[in-house]
């Protein structure tokens, strides 16, 4: 529960420096905890992010590593 001391973005920021980390491990982590239509809405993100235009290179790296360890686990 959050208090009234707790970022309410927190757990965002949690998820999206797990699923951007380069490593396979916490990717899967934080993927798997999310709900199915929520990783579909990840999963699209990923893609927007690793195809178009306005990413920084190390954005769209990150992407491309969370994409393909995404793609493994639903292989």
């Amino acid at each position: 529960m959050l208090d009234e001391t707790s970022d309410p973005a927190e757990p965002l920021a949690l998820l999206w420096d797990a699923v951007l980390s380069r490593q396979p491990q916490r990717i899967r982590g934080a993927y798997q905890a999310l709900d199915p239509a929520v990783q579909r809405a990840l999963a699209a993100h990923l893609q927007r992010m690793a195809s178009e235009e306005g990413w920084h290179p190390e954005q769209q790296k990150s992407a491309r590593v969370a994409l393909d360890t995404i793609q493994d686990l639903n292989a």
